[in-house]
């Protein structure tokens, strides 16, 4: 009997997972379906740079899982019911149908949140998406010199986007709208550089500036003031995809599934969620943020159980931390803020033209794993013997 694991979502962290599931149970008594509506990978890392106007290289999830043994499947997921172990999924055509699992790895992470902003969802750009890169882009052509440019949100979304702007189109009127003091949460180093960096790109910083509403040629501020917005940026946080919160899952009030140490859903043990979509907690009993950092770990860790529950062998023990926080700000500069391991920062940090390399070699390397994600793995599928029944240790492991 063949053990059936799917994967939703082919950002990072389900790349990340199929690849490494791929290559650890390269054994004909396993099949991994791979579920994404789109047919190559989306670099989200680098949607600041596609609005403005730069190509990325395309990433052909057909070449990139080219006989690895990962079956692809591209169609959207419309449904999950954990208890039946079906996921509903309809593709490009309007076909639906229902894909049966074993052991299911819930990957459809985050799109962008408006927090309920009247006038966000009409009037605003978002960049967590590559449609949404794209409609800011082709936005951001048609602007006139001197027209001006407000990106909302001061994290590092928020800071990376600005920066992009107003180095790529200096002739516009770049702000920035941060709800509370400017890097607020970086080293004092941190902190002087990023002012230095924003003045040199002549970035108007509005600080303690809650935006409260959108117009098409504005935002207000909780103040009471208003800002003038030709085009708004919207980058203050993200929201999980909503499809695990209409199961029988254990979520959390946003959404994420809540998991152990291993990435395995506390109420369904045939159920991993990693990246976004987890409540996972790192060091210091901390939740882990919802970016690009905690993603890959979790990945890993959820491979790692999965084939360990399978297969008899060790469960991972690797803790869930923190080392930096990497931030382009333009393509000159950069900003490297070291961190404690459970993500708060400390007084050394990397700045200028060499943080920006780093993160630029950050970036690359995050494209690579995907791009190969069963590197070192032979390409042809072998039946291995004397190996644990896969379908008995299943039924153990969720015992």
């Amino acid at each position: 009997m063949q053990h059936r694991i799917v994967v939703l979502g082919a950002g990072y962290t389900g790349v990340t997972a199929a690849g490494r599931l791929a290559k650890r149970l390269h054994r004909a008594d396993v099949t991994i379906t791979l579920v994404n509506a789109e047919p190559d990978f989306v670099e989200r890392i680098r949607m600041h740079q596609l609005a403005v106007g730069q190509e990325l290289k395309a990433r052909p999830f057909s070449e990139m899982f080219a006989g690895t043994g990962v079956d692809l499947k591209l169609a959207k997921v419309t449904g999950v019911d954990v208890d039946r172990r079906t996921v509903a999924v309809t593709d490009a055509s309007g076909t639906q149908e229902l894909l049966d699992y074993d052991t299911l790895v819930y990957a459809l992470g985050s799109g962008w949140q408006d927090h309920g902003v009247p006038g966000a969802a009409e009037h605003a750009h978002e960049i967590a998406s590559r449609p949404g890169a794209l409609r800011l882009r082709e936005r951001l052509a048609r602007l006139d010199a001197g027209q001006p440019v407000v990106v909302v949100g001061g994290g590092l979304t928020g800071l990376e986007a600005v920066t992009e702007i107003a180095e790529a189109r200096p002739d516009l009127d770049v702000a920035l709208a941060a709800r509370g003091a400017l890097g607020d949460w970086l080293s004092t180093k941190g902190t002087r550089h990023l002012r230095k960096v924003l003045d040199g790109l002549g970035i108007t910083v509005h600080e303690h500036a809650a935006v409260t509403a959108v117009a098409a040629d504005q935002v207000s501020t909780a103040e009471g003031g208003t800002i003038p917005a030709a085009v708004t940026v919207w980058t203050t946080g993200f929201a999980v995809h909503p499809i695990a919160r209409a199961t029988t899952l254990d979520v959390t009030d946003t959404g994420q599934i809540v998991v152990d140490g291993t990435m395995r859903s506390v109420s369904h043990p045939d159920v991993y969620a990693i990246g976004d979509a987890a409540m996972a907690m790192g060091a210091g009993d901390k939740p882990l943020r919802m970016s690009c950092a905690s993603g890959g770990f979790t990945a890993w860790q959820a491979a790692e159980a999965i084939t360990a529950r399978l297969t008899g062998g060790k469960l991972p023990s690797v803790p869930l931390r923190y080392f930096n926080q990497c931030i382009s700000l333009g393509r000159k500069e950069g900003l490297i803020q070291y961190v404690t391991a459970d993500d708060r920062a400390v007084r050394a940090a990397l700045t200028g033209r060499l943080a920006a390399v780093y993160k630029e070699l950050v970036c690359k390397g995050a494209a690579w794993s995907v791009a190969n994600p069963t590197f070192g793995m032979p390409t042809r599928r072998r039946r291995v013997v004397r190996e644990p029944d896969l379908a008995g240790a299943a039924v153990r492991a969720s015992a």
